[in-house]
């Protein structure tokens, strides 16, 4: 089993967002957070709740299975290099 990784969230979600070319200003926005948020959420001094992570995977164009299934696949990659 795979331990909630909060640096894994958020490096996802940054590498996710940079990919769709956003701001933090903008996937915020369409994502219906604050942008403090979604910043505290990148850096990983916020663990996001389901609904978040929801509304960031919407914000995204991406189901948020495949959102969870991108931080399961980082925190597992994150979990190897130590």
């Amino acid at each position: 089993m795979i331990e909630f990784d909060k640096k894994a969230v958020g490096a996802v979600i940054r590498r996710l967002r940079r990919e769709k070319d956003l701001s933090q200003e903008v996937a915020s926005g369409l994502a219906g957070i604050a942008r403090s948020h979604l910043a505290m959420i990148e850096t990983g001094s916020k663990q996001p709740n389901f609904e978040t992570i929801w509304r960031i995977a919407n914000a995204f164009e991406i189901a948020p299975h495949e959102l969870v299934e991108h931080i399961e696949k980082e925190a597992a990659e994150s979990k190897g290099k130590e």
